[in-house]
């Protein structure tokens, strides 16, 4: 039997190979518990879901983009007047969007 070594490929190029996925999917979900790369689910009934829940989306928009708003690095929560937001400011996602492409 003649066995295939194939190199495990970078999760840098894992990214951008998964087509049609919501690059989120990076990272896993506070409100469901799904794990990275693995789709949403409603958790009451275990239904998988199509898109990505929003407080996903806002935990991998924190996680990989810098605030252009509130100047915070990646990490760290968007602010105002240094009370932190539940969610991040919609200029924190364009520019998550930006780096995914």
């Amino acid at each position: 039997m003649n066995r295939r070594h194939t190199a495990p490929m970078p999760t840098e190029l894992r990214h951008f190979m998964r087509a049609g996925q919501h690059p989120s999917r990076s990272v896993a979900c506070p409100h469901c518990g799904a794990h990275e790369h693995k789709p949403c689910r409603v958790p009451s009934s275990g239904r998988t879901l199509a898109a990505t829940h929003p407080a996903r989306r806002t935990t991998w928009a924190e996680t990989t983009a810098c605030c252009p708003h509130c100047q915070v690095d990646p990490g760290t929560p968007c602010h105002t007047d240094g009370i932190p937001l539940p969610d991040v400011h919609a200029r924190r996602y364009l520019e998550a969007e930006e780096m995914a492409a």
